[in-house]
């Protein structure tokens, strides 16, 4: 015989797949393989016994019919029958290869196809059902798609992070913990009745201490290890889900196999109704060989009919029940919405309120991972959720940034604070607020930052830096900043997306935001209200504004140094500022300006204003700065200013003026009458000459002027006694006048760059210069006279 096993390649599939089979197709599958032995049976049958036995039918030839066989048929039946008279045998006169030739003669001419060929057919439309039934696990577009999400189920099922999470989110870990990791176990004898002896059981029983017993913690902590596997698995089942909804090709494929077994089903029921009937015993055949044998009309028995009679029906019966189910599950698909799967339940009962509802082949799968198990969806929906991933990434942050690892990373900032700084992590970790001894916490690039309750832990923090950090501050940190920080920094793609709770925050002393405006919003770009900084004495604003905003003026009343940075974006109206009546500090950054601005001439209490980085050809007005008689500090850098206008005498009180990158090419004389000026920076300029009056400034303790043409220094230089810093680098000039040595309090001189031949050696007069405060080229340092190096490298 043929065995089964031959056949088992045509439905063989992984046995991982049996997860996306319901019953209904386990059920067909078992039918499939009752067919299929029937078949095979039946074939085995067909090709070693199956014949048939012909007999000549001695009627006359022109009354050929099958009355022989029928009349055979009745003796046959009527055996029973007691006065039946014995019949004598006819002599037929046929040989052996006679009766050979007539017998596969009548099989192939007179015998029904149906009845040769059942067992074939059988086989086939088993096979036939098979492969529909199985296509979809082997057809290459949804093979890979089955094989990928069982694969990732798997992990998901058996991962440990998928127990912890649903044993939280259940409420597991938040019971009395002395319950949760105690169990008391009491033992007691039965009780055969009343009476004494029982009550004495019960007191012994009662005066038996409990014996506790310490099981192990429900939800372990899950070791690196694992916590990186289930990160891996957070990102497949992402990327998984995205290319899966995209499709509905599992979805399709199986509808049409299912349409297709039903119409092969209606066929084959028709078609085996219909023909059932001609498998026969016996048979009538007529075959022209009288020549031959003599006779034409032959009277045979179908040896095997009988058998593949009872064969057909069960056949016939077993496909009933197929089609049936077949039907059933076209009802299922076209019932029910199967390209929608929602969460409803899982979110109910696990309480991630989180876990998205999904479509397409993605949901059709989970559809059928329920009917063979609900569990699996369950289990899954934890790596669908944000909140579970989230909880795993601050538990992996947890392992990897220990409390010793962050205390290693402290250091003290420009402002003198302790500071923490971590950058591109993928969250906070909890460990960070155990260093209660952080003052400043500086956070970059770090994608999501959550402030927990335990914030309120570092007492000495004053300083929060967000630059491009999204932060969230549930209501109890938020009471707990708005007490105790002095200084925020944040940093934006665009400014409004700077937290609102930053604008409340009443104790902040310092507040430096940066991010830029859309195009369309820029000119008319407003700030959230700044009423509740009661306290805030320094704002920094880096963005594209067209305005001042308005909202400045809301702690005008306070507020000591304004900063804005507009990043060449031209600052048009600046009326604002003339409210800022206690303001200290200006600094008006690559904001675009031509001119200097009116609205600064009016703020009577400023002390530096910084015009850095903007377009500034003249500085006329510079006569209106004698109203702010407070100033000591002007910076002018990084301009297009050509000339100094003369009533520059005006600013007496000017301490530090800053003109460096400029197009300057000569310097006023009356500026030797800003008597009170101790920083003078006009490097990166085009200077050919000094004004001798600068010796008049006898406060000047730092002169700029390197990166110049000059080519001579005036000896009334050299009258600034006071002088600590000159740099006289990348100039043109050939010698140093010796009057040098006169600069007792001179600590740093440079002069690289010149074309020198050789120092003075009056130098050794400057008792405050030092080899390391002397920048000149080493030739012309060795050049200097030994006793005069010496004394320069003596500390």
């Amino acid at each position: 015989m043929i065995p089964v096993a031959e056949f088992k390649q045509f439905a063989e599939h992984q046995p991982a797949f049996k997860v996306l089979k319901p019953w209904w197709d386990v059920l067909a599958e078992y039918l499939t393989v009752a067919m299929l032995m029937i078949g095979v049976f039946g074939c085995t049958l067909q090709v070693t016994q199956d014949k048939i036995i012909c007999l000549p039918s001695h009627g006359p030839r022109e009354n050929l019919s099958e009355a022989p066989c029928q009349q055979l048929l009745l003796l046959g039946v009527s055996e029973h029958v007691g006065d039946l008279r014995e019949l004598s045998g006819l002599r037929n006169n046929l040989d052996l290869q006679q009766y050979s030739f007539i017998n596969q003669l009548c099989y192939e001419t007179a015998l029904h196809w149906y009845a040769k060929y059942f067992p074939y057919l059988v086989v086939i439309h088993t096979l036939n059902f098979m492969v529909c039934t199985s296509f979809w696990f082997k057809f290459p577009s949804t093979s890979s798609k089955i094989e990928h999400f069982i694969s990732i189920l798997g992990k998901c099922f058996d991962s440990p992070w998928t127990t912890r999470a649903l044993s939280e989110v259940s409420g597991e870990n938040h019971k009395n913990p002395a319950a949760a990791r105690r169990a008391t176990v009491t033992t007691a004898a039965a009780v055969a009745g009343p009476g004494k002896a029982g009550e004495g059981e019960k007191e012994k029983m009662l005066a038996e201490p409990e014996k506790v017993v310490t099981e192990p913690p429900a939800v372990t902590l899950l070791d690196k290890k694992e916590g990186e596997q289930a990160k891996a698995l957070f990102e497949k089942v992402k990327k998984f889900r995205m290319h899966v909804e995209e499709g509905d090709i599992l979805y399709t494929m199986y509808i049409r196999q299912t349409v297709l077994k039903v119409c092969k089903f209606l066929a084959i029921l028709v078609y085996n109704l219909v023909y059932v009937g001609k498998i026969s015993f016996l048979v009538a055949c007529r075959v022209d060989t009288s020549e031959v044998t003599g006779y034409a009309s032959f009277c045979c028995s179908h040896t095997k009919a009988h058998l593949f009679s009872k064969l057909a029906f069960c056949y016939i019966c077993f496909v009933c029940i197929y089609g049936i189910i077949c039907f059933y599950t076209l009802c299922w698909l076209f019932h029910r919405p199967l390209k929608e799967y929602s969460f409803r339940s899982v979110r109910e009962e696990t309480g991630m309120g989180d876990i998205p509802d999904v479509k397409n082949d993605f949901a059709f799968m989970l559809h059928l991972i329920d009917q063979y198990d609900s569990l699996y969806s369950k289990r899954f929906a934890v790596f669908l959720s944000e909140v579970s991933e989230s909880r795993l990434k601050q538990l992996n942050l947890n392992h990897e940034w220990t409390t010793e690892k962050l205390r290693q990373k402290l250091q003290r900032n420009a402002c003198g604070r302790l500071e923490l700084a971590l950058c591109m992590l993928p969250g906070l970790p909890d460990t960070v607020f155990e260093l209660s001894e952080v003052e400043a916490l500086r956070l970059e690039a770090i994608c999501d930052v959550t402030f927990p309750p335990g914030l309120s832990q570092l007492v000495h923090l004053q300083e929060i830096s967000l630059l491009h950090s999204p932060a969230r501050l549930p209501f109890s940190s938020q009471i707990f900043l708005r007490d105790h920080l002095k200084v925020i920094r944040v940093k934006r793609e665009e400014l409004r997306e700077v937290p609102l709770w930053v604008f409340g925050l009443r104790s902040l002393e310092e507040l430096h935001l940066e991010g830029l405006f859309p195009p369309e919003l820029a000119r008319a770009a407003t700030l959230e209200s700044l009423r509740e900084l009661k306290q805030l004495k320094v704002l920094s604003l880096r963005s594209n504004v067209g305005k001042v905003p308005a909202s400045v003026t809301d702690v005008a009343g306070h507020l000591q140094r304004l900063s804005l940075h507009n990043d060449g974006a031209r600052l048009l109206a600046l009326n604002s500022l003339k409210k800022l009546a206690v303001l200290r500090e200006l600094e008006l950054v690559a904001c675009g300006l031509e001119r200097i601005p009116h609205a600064v001439f009016s703020l009577s209490a400023l002390q530096e204003l910084d015009l850095k980085d903007n377009h500034l050809r003249s500085i006329e007005e510079i006569l209106s700065f004698q109203h702010c008689r407070k100033l000591v500090t002007l910076r002018l850098w990084h301009n297009q200013i050509a000339y100094v206008p003369e009533h520059v005498r005006k600013l007496r009180g000017l301490e530090q003026l800053y003109l460096s990158h400029n197009k300057l090419e000569t310097l006023p004389t009356q500026l030797g009458m800003c008597y009170g000026l101790r920083l003078l920076d006009v490097s990166h300029n085009g200077l050919h000459s000094l004004p001798a009056e600068l010796g008049l400034l006898q406060n000047l303790q730092h002169l700029a002027v390197s990166y110049n043409a000059l080519e001579l220094l005036p000896d009334e230089l050299f009258f600034c006694r006071k002088l600590r810093t000159l740099l006289l680098g990348y100039n043109n000039l050939s010698q140093l006048s010796p009057q040098v040595g006169a600069l007792g309090a001179l600590s740093r001189l440079e002069l690289k760059g010149n074309r020198l031949e050789a120092l003075p050696e009056e130098l050794g007069n400057c008792g405050g210069l030092k080899k390391s405060g002397l920048l000149v080229e080493d030739t012309l340092y060795e050049g200097l006279p030994a006793e005069v190096r010496d004394r320069m490298e003596v500390e």
